[in-house]
């Protein structure tokens, strides 16, 4: 441990630790903030839990670091296994909460095996191609072995009735696209084969209310009240922000309320609304470095699996970021996805965190062959 310190300082990887560190504080000033109504006290029930997370996420981000990442080339199977073991557990006996069957409740912990089997799968496909480099992959059926990988996942993740972090972790394995070479004519049919999936979710897997959602980003005024009143609540919030905002705890549509679910989905509205335009874009311009640096990284890795479980990371954070970004403002429907190291969630910080250990792994041992 003490070698990988030294190496730490050495190469300046303390930056990367110290540009984590001040997001998730930022993170856990603004979820204060969020959930500071609930209670007098600054330390609120919601504040609580997710600070316990934040402890486990900093002890899961140091085992990351501290364990070879090309072990996982042999572990990711079980890994992966083991969390598809979970999501069944969770169709078995989860928790249903908002229409959604996606938690294990274990004594005072409440787990979403969501999150973690996202980060297998991104495990999973990283070994996939680098025993089948992606440059050599010429036509569809070469992807059937990841497609099934995937599609296990994502099949689970659909049967506990939870849409959003179904289509986020399609997202999150499209990152690897990027780098296969498939003929014009074979995208094609998967255009095709898109188009008719869409078409047989809308008309028989997606609920009333959900469907109202995909209609309300085109027509935010067709229902203020029910379906639109989250979204537009949001903008509110955003909008009366303007420049430097209303000051920390200071924000009306927060501290009075109206905005809801603004400690999970809407946490970048209430940081809009204190901290405005500045606050918002510092915290976006922090996150672009973060990816930015993890594509470094993946550029610099000295293998072609560390490459793609940074290229893999980079997607697991960039994905959810942009999606709930798009959704506080307008642009896309309200479906639950979390602002990775803000929103409340013990899960999502937990995953996040073992993920960024993961992307410092990488880049350490760079300088370890």
């Amino acid at each position: 441990m003490a070698r990988i310190e030294r190496r730490l300082a050495q190469h300046n990887e303390w930056w990367l630790l110290g540009l984590i560190g001040i997001l998730v504080a930022l993170g856990i000033a603004n979820l204060m903030s969020a959930t500071h109504p609930e209670s007098e006290s600054w330390l609120t029930p919601t504040l609580r839990r997710q600070l316990f997370a934040l402890l486990l996420g900093v002890l899961g981000l140091a085992a990351a670091i501290a364990i070879d990442y090309r072990r996982l080339l042999r572990w990711a199977p079980l890994l992966y296994f083991g969390s598809l073991g979970l999501l069944v557990a969770t169709l078995v006996v989860g928790t249903v909460t908002h229409g959604n069957q996606s938690w294990l409740v274990l004594g005072p912990l409440r787990l979403q095996p969501s999150e973690l089997a996202r980060l297998a799968m991104i495990l999973m496909l990283a070994r996939y191609f680098h025993r089948n480099p992606p440059t050599e992959v010429q036509r569809l059926r070469d992807l059937l072995r990841p497609g099934l990988t995937v599609g296990a996942t994502v099949a689970l993740i659909v049967l506990g009735r939870d849409m959003g972090v179904a289509l986020l972790t399609l997202a999150v394995a499209g990152t690897y696209l990027i780098f296969v070479r498939i003929p014009i004519r074979s995208w094609a049919a998967v255009a095709g084969t898109a188009l008719a999936v869409l078409a047989i979710v809308w008309f028989f897997v997606l609920a009333d209310y959900q469907k109202s959602r995909i209609r309300d980003v085109a027509d935010p005024g067709r229902d203020p009240l029910a379906s639109g009143y989250q979204a537009n609540q949001s903008r509110i919030a955003i909008g009366s922000g303007g420049v430097f905002g209303k000051g920390y705890m200071q924000g009306t549509q927060t501290q009075l309320r109206f905005l809801p679910t603004q400690h999970t989905d809407f946490i970048f509205s209430v940081l809009a609304e204190e901290w405005g335009l500045v606050g918002a874009a510092t915290v976006l311009v922090l996150y672009f470095s973060l990816l930015i640096w993890g594509l470094v990284i993946a550029r610099g890795s000295k293998d072609l699996f560390g490459a793609l479980l940074a290229v893999g990371v980079v997607g697991m954070l960039f994905w959810p970021a942009v999606v709930n970004i798009l959704m506080v403002i307008g642009l896309a429907p309200v479906i639950g996805v979390p602002l990775p190291l803000f929103s409340y969630g013990g899960s999502s910080l937990l995953a996040s965190l073992i993920a960024l250990g993961l992307l410092l792994n990488v880049s350490l041992r760079r300088y370890l062959f």
